[in-house]
């Protein structure tokens, strides 16, 4: 697991060349279903186009793309391309064209493409996400300010929070300060309050 940037909201961008519009859309996606499912939605809405390239970058690695009817490698590898170059992961883009008549060439069709792409990620924005640690902590009422204010002070974000017989606090913060937490943790509470991990997760820290 290692964090990653992905865009900030979904989003769509229109370029113009010669009388055909290249529109694309952008969204983010965590697994190929995901991606599999946004692509079939843009085709079912622009059914009445020529095509509707599509490519996708996953966070593990996994990629692809598709022409969908262009002469070869000059729509969805440029997507790709455009994706990647940018340090974008779970992201996925649909360009759909409609034909104004003139043909643009390979090279072409290459720069359109790839401009129609980059005007998409640059309206949807970006985001880091960090790889985090998901803990929960259980702990007695006469705890609760003290517990609150000591995980806003050291860059938690609380998820959940459970009220019985004690409070239980569900909580995430960057992986790369576990230890340090956990430690500042011990010493604040004298041992008193534990962490429990429960999982590694991604997550957005504003």
């Amino acid at each position: 697991m290692k964090d990653y940037k992905t865009v900030k909201q979904s989003a769509e961008a229109t370029y113009v060349v010669e009388r055909s519009k290249f529109i694309a859309h952008v969204e983010r996606v965590e697994s190929r279903e995901q991606a599999e499912q946004f692509i079939a939605k843009i085709k079912k809405e622009y059914w009445d186009a020529r095509h509707n390239v599509s490519a996708y970058v996953l966070k593990g690695g996994e990629t692809r793309c598709s022409d969908d009817g262009e002469p070869s490698g000059t729509s969805g590898m440029p997507t790709l391309d455009v994706i990647t170059k940018q340090g974008f992961s779970d992201v996925c883009i649909v360009t759909t064209r409609y034909f104004g008549g003139i043909l643009l060439g390979t090279g072409g069709l290459v720069r359109a493409y790839s401009k129609a792409a980059a005007m998409a990620l640059e309206a949807a924005g970006s985001v880091q996400v960090d790889e985090c640690c998901v803990f929960e902590s259980t702990l007695p009422y006469a705890y609760i300010d003290k517990f609150t204010r000591f995980l806003l002070d050291n860059g938690c974000v609380t998820e959940h929070t459970e009220y019985a017989e004690s409070v239980c606090f569900r909580y995430y913060l960057r992986a790369g300060e576990r230890e340090q937490f956990l430690s500042k943790l011990t010493d604040h509470f004298h041992g008193e309050v534990q962490a429990k991990l429960l999982e590694n997760d991604y997550k957005v820290f504003e």
